[in-house]
């Protein structure tokens, strides 16, 4: 038997591959009534594989197959994930913190405040007044204990996210609207632990600015005067604003990054910022009335200012006080806020993970590889089986393989063949 080369035994295996398609539901094993065709050929060709091309730092491969997928391998996933998304929560936090400050000072803004009027007409006038008052860097009152606090935050969010995902998606990965809300809401549920201590305090400085009392605020105080449980004062309003958000944000982000990617279904980064940006405006506009609720509850209130107990408490004194329209404060700054902010998150997580790529075996974000395809020849494109590539070329090669490995493969009829081959404008006669 004269030498078998790797590309006959790579044909061979694909070959084999075809005559084993007989459906996901059936056992595997040879269809006979399955027949190679011209396409089979064609689909086999090395001129029709698909080439991915994507620029990486680092690239491992930490599993052979998704079978080998150990606890260990998982925990090292949610690891992985959840460093790089530390990284992307405090570069989306710092891109959009004086937005977030001047929604704070708008949301805080109340009836019956000492100063006897609104301090701000909206929020561009609060955005000058911060300026002409406190300088620039009162923009960024609170910058620091944000920082510190919004990496574990947003990094818990995006691996539950996708830790939740992974486990209720099918084993092509495919995965539901429920199954995307459910995720969604698992990872703002699981965030509260560090938001609600991180934001009191981020908002204690924000409106520290407003008083004129010399005495510079600064976070380790605030902490220290709050006490342990005093860091979760406001905690229920803090679940009701982040479980329904990000229970809205992630499915959109999904379906909203599909719809513009590219035709090979690549996402450039401006795609991806566009998919972050657009998710965020529904899901910080709708859950503003709970974000009012939680920043008076974990304000300090000043002299004249109503007080209030709870969430529902809070509610009721809002309303009948202020008006239904007092939950809707800060909506523009908050979706000014938390739309760019998500958008710089999610594009920065997702290019890390393109940068520094680990195959866990799990799945990893869509639209990651640029993919190119070299278009093949078909048979409907000439009427010339006998071309460089065609079924002519290929019979020598099958009948050495046939020859070597004692097989018999089946070929199609030349009724078929003919049929197959004839373009519709040879056809007409024309």
């Amino acid at each position: 038997m004269s030498q078998i080369t790797p590309l006959e035994i790579d044909i061979l295996f694909q070959l084999t591959g075809v005559l084993h398609q007989t459906g996901w539901w059936k056992r595997r094993k040879i269809d006979k009534n399955r027949r190679i065709v011209y396409n089979d050929l064609n689909d086999i060709a090395p001129e029709h594989y698909i080439k991915h091309i994507t620029t990486r730092l680092a690239e491992y491969k930490a599993v052979s197959s998704p079978e080998e997928r150990s606890i260990l391998i998982q925990t090292l996933e949610s690891v992985y994930r959840f460093t790089l998304g530390s990284v992307a929560g405090a570069v989306g936090a710092a891109a959009s913190y004086p937005i977030d400050l001047i929604k704070t000072r708008m949301q805080n803004q109340r009836a019956g405040s000492f100063v006897g009027e609104v301090a701000y007409r909206n929020s561009f006038d609060c955005f000058k007044k911060v300026i002409r008052h406190e300088g620039v860097l009162g923009l960024y009152r609170g910058l620091v204990p944000q920082l510190m606090g919004v990496a574990p935050e947003k990094a818990i969010k995006l691996t539950v996210n996708d830790f939740v995902r992974d486990k209720v998606s099918d084993k092509s990965g495919n995965i539901t609207v429920y199954g995307e809300i459910l995720a969604g809401g698992c990872a703002g549920a699981s965030q509260v632990i560090f938001t609600n201590p991180l934001e009191i305090v981020k908002i204690r400085l924000q409106v520290a600015g407003e008083i004129a009392s010399g005495e510079k605020v600064r976070a380790l105080s605030v902490v220290r005067e709050l006490g342990l449980f005093g860091l979760y004062k406001g905690a229920r309003a803090c679940f009701l604003r982040d479980i329904p958000f990000s229970a809205i944000y992630f499915p959109a982000y999904a379906h909203i990054k599909s719809a513009v990617a590219d035709e090979q279904g690549y996402n450039h980064p401006l795609s991806l910022l566009v998919a972050g940006f657009l998710a965020g405006v529904p899901a910080a506009a709708l859950v503003t009335p709970a974000d009012v609720i939680k920043t008076r509850l974990q304000v300090v209130a000043r002299t004249g200012q109503t007080t209030y107990t709870g969430v529902l408490d809070a509610a009721r004194k809002i309303f009948a006080e202020e008006g239904p329209r007092a939950f809707w404060k800060g909506t523009a700054a908050r979706v000014c806020r938390s739309s760019p902010q998500f958008g710089v998150t999610l594009l920065t997580y997702e290019i890390l993970q393109r940068l520094f790529y680990v195959d866990f075996g799990g799945s990893r974000p869509t639209g990651s590889d640029v993919k190119t395809q070299i278009e093949p020849i078909t048979a409907s494109k000439t009427s010339n089986v006998d071309h460089i590539g065609g079924y002519q070329a290929a019979i020598p090669m099958l009948n050495g393989i046939e020859t070597k490995f004692g097989l018999c493969l089946p070929r199609f009829t030349s009724t078929f063949r003919l049929q197959h081959v004839t373009s519709p404008k040879s056809a007409s006669g024309s």
